[in-house]
């Protein structure tokens, strides 16, 4: 891909040997020269393989994995349920014992892929055989390093408004901020990535508290120099509680976006240059506007190698300020758009039809 997209020689490509030295040599110093991105999470087997020498791969392990970072941050939650294993271990469990309701999981994973609620004790036998599905269904779609379907993960269900956020951490481990999403769901057992939400005075409202969160994860793992794409809960009492943080990249595809529509910043060159977004100055250009990111993914029961055509038009109708469409590869990834709508008014209910929506009727299967 990097070749063919660069092929005005606009950017000199190195080997994997050249590579890996420039960047082992970046980790041994601080700042913008330390740097580096992963736009896609397929570079983590590479970064294992390659920068061993490194601090990386012990930190994007640790955060990669749903069960170690469980296990990194239990003392911090101790109220939080989860147990880890393959599905076979995972059906010598004793439902009587299991804190319904859970989510049930994929250890390694990607895009909700494979995400599912379980609500009582006897919808448990049916969520293992539908995680066993997935496995077919799934598997090969992404290298095991990004989705892994050997090792699944039960734990508490967690109450509370969600959110989404990207940042990083500078050379001295100080968190920066670069966007917050709220996640909206259509009910309680919706677990999908249809609708995100974010505005000046969302960011201005969590900022601070997600940037003690990520203080106290970084100084665990001694992150510096490094991107993360956190999803996080807030419940009724205020506490934040960790949902996962995703190492080495921002939010998924072109999920990051958002924060050009809504912000008008580039949080690639903030972290590989080293900005710190001024929120003041943003919230003055933003006024009262609430954005959406519109994910319109291929529904699961939908085989995505027949569908030969997408109503577009229509698709843009489910809001009312579409300022985007950005077209994707449906027979390559779980999505066939990402849309991105501004509500002037800052009225959140200008996404509900679009939270709600089905989309089967947007494409055309032959």
């Amino acid at each position: 891909m990097a070749e063919r997209l660069y092929r005005d020689g606009a950017a000199r490509l190195s080997d994997d040997a050249a590579f890996a030295r420039l960047a082992a040599a970046g980790r041994a110093r601080r700042g913008p020269p330390a740097r580096l991105y992963a736009n896609s999470e397929n570079a983590i087997g590479w970064i294992v393989a390659h920068l061993a020498g490194t601090d990386l791969p012990a930190a994007v392990g640790a955060l990669k994995d749903k069960l170690r970072f469980r296990e990194l941050l239990r003392d911090v939650h101790p109220d939080l349920f989860f147990r880890g294993g393959t599905l076979s271990d995972l059906e010598g469990l004793d439902p009587p014992g299991i804190p319904f309701p859970v989510v049930l999981k994929p250890a390694v994973g990607f895009f909700s892929s494979g995400v599912r609620v379980v609500a009582a004790a006897e919808d448990w036998p049916a969520a293992l055989r539908d995680a066993r599905r997935d496995v077919e269904r799934l598997g090969g779609m992404y290298p095991d390093a990004v989705l892994g379907l050997e090792r699944y993960v039960v734990e508490s269900r967690i109450a509370g408004a969600e959110y989404a956020f990207d940042a990083y951490f500078d050379g001295r481990g100080e968190p920066v901020i670069l966007n917050v999403l709220e996640h909206a769901f259509s009910g309680e057992q919706d677990v999908s990535d249809r609708v995100y939400l974010t505005s000046a005075a969302l960011v201005e409202r969590w900022r601070d508290p997600f940037r003690t969160f990520l203080r106290e994860l970084g100084g665990r793992l001694g992150l510096h120099d490094f991107p993360v794409h956190a999803e996080v809960r807030v419940g009724g009492d205020g506490r934040l509680r960790p949902i996962e943080v995703n190492p080495l990249r921002f939010a998924g595809l072109c999920a990051t976006d958002i924060a050009h529509h809504a912000y008008g910043i580039d949080p690639y060159a903030a972290f590989l240059e080293d900005r710190r977004p001024d929120w003041g100055a943003i919230a003055a250009r933003a006024g009262r506007s609430t954005w959406a990111l519109v994910v319109a993914e291929v529904p699961p029961d939908v085989d995505r190698r027949r569908v030969v055509a997408v109503d577009w038009d229509g698709l843009a109708a489910l809001v009312r300020h579409p300022r985007e469409v950005r077209r994707m590869d449906w027979r390559r990834y779980p999505a066939f758009a990402f849309v991105f709508a501004e509500a002037p008014d800052g009225d959140p209910a200008a996404f509900d039809a679009a939270l709600r929506a089905d989309l089967r009727p947007l494409l055309r299967v032959r």
